[in-house]
């Protein structure tokens, strides 16, 4: 039976645990070849162990599949070019990378340690910049506009919504989605698509979030409808052939549903026949845009305040 991945080459950061392994074990069984990177680092992303990485690995070759596994830091460019070159070099090309790679240090700004902005930064910006530059260099030397080649970034609610305890991760993943767009733009004449997943489950990183902190924080953590396992079809489905036409979005994936967010838009405009004049322009403010203001509201990020 064939797979809808069959003979596709795939990198996965962040392979090791959680959605990137879920995502890992899926793209195996629709038939990828894999190559998954991990560095077995703690939730705030300290410390190392090359073992899951390579565990899943070895589970998805003891399976039948094929994969390869690396344990390095992926904010380190070295780790990213390394990866697009075992791809190649195992496996004679490479078709998708998934950046799933990432870490959390939670505070309120007024509370955020440089430390803990530049950690988060890195992981999540620096490693998903780490991957792509390598593999588009490689996709623009291929020359071929009709090669379905796949970039998929993960992204988060955090971000678009704007999780008050998170400033540093929010402002990381909202970077993501900018990203995205921008290699969209850049890539899709030599081929290459580029999405952005903002997921919803249940992993090593949102067990570090109080339950009553967190979006939904009053399902249980068992509850199946929150398996990483959920986010896998929807990534699965973009690292596909059949995805051309999504190129530039980013969809939301938690429990048993996909959502597609919209791109940003104008959604109103003023203008002046000069110079504004302060008053004039409070006025047309207020009448033009306030109705259209429809932002967040407060109370939803009530009772997630992290110290």
């Amino acid at each position: 039976m064939s797979g809808t991945l069959d003979g596709r080459v795939v990198i996965v950061t962040g392979a090791g645990r959680g959605i990137g392994a879920s995502v890992s074990r899926l793209f195996a069984e629709q038939g990828a070849k894999l190559v998954l990177n991990d560095l077995g680092a703690n939730p705030d992303g300290t410390g190392g162990d090359e073992g899951p990485a390579r565990e899943i690995a070895d589970e998805i070759t003891r399976a039948g599949g094929e994969a390869v596994s690396d344990g390095g830091d992926i904010a380190d460019t070295a780790t990213g070019k390394r990866l697009v070159d075992l791809a190649v070099s195992t496996y004679g090309k490479l078709d998708v990378v998934v950046n799933v790679a990432g870490i959390l240090r939670d505070k309120m700004i007024f509370n955020l340690d440089d430390e803990d902005w530049d950690a988060v930064i890195r992981v999540h910006l620096r490693g998903h910049f780490s991957t792509i530059k390598p593999a588009a260099a490689y996709w623009r030397e291929q020359r071929n506009p009709d090669g379905h080649f796949r970039i998929i970034n993960f992204t988060s609610d955090s971000a678009l919504q704007g999780s008050p305890g998170q400033p540093n991760y929010a402002a990381a993943k909202m970077g993501i989605i900018g990203l995205t767009a921008s290699v969209a733009n850049a890539l899709g004449r030599y081929g290459v698509t580029a999405n952005a997943i903002a997921p919803g489950a249940a992993t090593r990183l949102t067990a570090t979030i109080p339950q009553d902190k967190k979006l939904g924080g009053d399902r249980p953590a068992a509850d199946d409808s929150r398996s990483p396992d959920n986010i896998a079809p929807i990534v699965t489905y973009l690292a596909s052939e059949a995805s051309d036409w999504l190129s530039g979005r980013t969809l939301g994936a938690a429990g048993y549903g996909v959502t597609l967010w919209n791109n940003p838009e104008v959604r109103a405009s003023i203008s002046s026949d000069g110079p504004w004049d302060l008053e004039d322009l409070a006025k047309q403010v207020e009448s033009e845009f306030r109705p259209l203001a429809d932002g967040l509201h407060p109370s939803i990020f009530m009772g997630q305040i992290p110290k």
